[in-house]
């Protein structure tokens, strides 16, 4: 290759570190909220196709180290989301006993939220909303996550973000107590009087 130049290397010795991301910065409840979201504009979001395992998932979940993945067909379109409460909570459970299935033989496609279940903020009210506003949102909704979108332009949703009880958590330095559980009995408990 006449054309490039070699590039002076030189030998490691002594106490060499290897870098690491910066932490996240510490917020508050008025900080931004685009403070506490995953731009998705910025790295790549963590994806996984509706026909594998839920295993699988579980599994690349822990590799990346992220609590959710979205779900992509074929045609890469967003068609579900899956969270490591679903798999880990009873939606398994229940679906062994509708479908008399094993647990290595659940999909992706069968615990997942599917699309038309999602809802997602539009990123003009994210730019210009505060933390606490997103903490009461996901609060109000039971929800550990939600997704942002913009529109391309053909002027069709694409998500470019999410924001994640557990990431707000870590920024904020503190515990958020989610009325998931609550909501959980409350809709058993609805369901029982019904």
């Amino acid at each position: 290759m006449p054309d490039y130049h070699l590039l002076p290397a030189q030998r490691l010795a002594g106490a060499v570190r290897v870098i690491s991301p910066a932490s996240p910065a510490p917020v508050n409840l008025t900080s931004p909220a685009l403070d506490v979201m995953t731009d998705l504009r910025l790295i790549n979001a963590a994806v996984i196709e509706p026909h594998k395992t839920m295993e699988s998932a579980n599994a690349y979940m822990m590799q990346r180290g992220v609590r959710s993945l979205f779900v992509l067909d074929g045609d890469k379109l967003l068609c579900g989301f899956i969270t490591a409460s679903d798999i880990l909570g009873e939606k398994p459970l229940r679906f062994i006993q509708e479908r008399c299935v094993k647990h290595n033989e659940i999909l992706v496609s069968d615990i997942m939220t599917p699309l038309e279940r999602l809802e997602a903020l539009p990123v003009e009210r994210v730019q210009h909303a505060h933390v606490g506003n997103v903490i009461a949102t996901l609060l109000d909704a039971g929800r550990q996550h939600t997704l942002v979108i913009e529109q391309d332009v053909d002027r069709k949703p694409v998500v470019c973000g999410i924001f994640s009880l557990t990431q707000i958590e870590k920024q904020l330095g503190v515990t958020i107590q989610s009325t998931e559980v609550a909501k959980t009995f409350t809709e058993i408990e609805a369901a029982l009087i019904a």
